[in-house]
């Protein structure tokens, strides 16, 4: 019986080590002490595709959303006229393969069109 009392800790502490998941365990290093974390997984892509076409002062953007997570997108208008006011659309929630219109205008010329995105 002496023998198991003696070690009874030992066997306590390898049935505890077994019971941990393997994600709670200390990891080696692969570069030494100063190594920083381990880096995480590849992102997922995410993110709407958008074509703009513009037609004299008028814009129109579709931006389709191929993957699972929602795309939130917003379409911005700069006119090439100083007096002419530029445009920024509300933001519009794109879901997982749903594609919206958005649609903006000058009084005259367009300088630039751009499409942002979000979460």
């Amino acid at each position: 019986m002496r023998l198991s009392r003696r070690f009874a800790p030992v066997f306590a502490a390898v049935a505890l080590v077994m019971a941990v998941p393997y994600e709670a365990m200390p990891q080696p290093r692969s570069e030494g002490a100063n190594a920083g974390p381990r880096t995480p997984a590849a992102p997922q892509p995410f993110g709407a595709e958008c074509r703009t076409t513009v037609t004299g002062s008028h814009v129109v953007a579709y931006c389709h959303n191929p993957y699972v997570g929602t795309d939130r997108v917003s379409l911005h208008v700069e006119c090439a006229r100083w007096w002419d006011i530029d445009s920024d659309s509300a933001p519009v929630d794109v879901g997982p393969a749903m594609t919206v219109r958005l649609t903006g205008r000058c009084w005259k010329e367009i300088r630039t069109v751009w499409i942002t995105h979000g979460t």
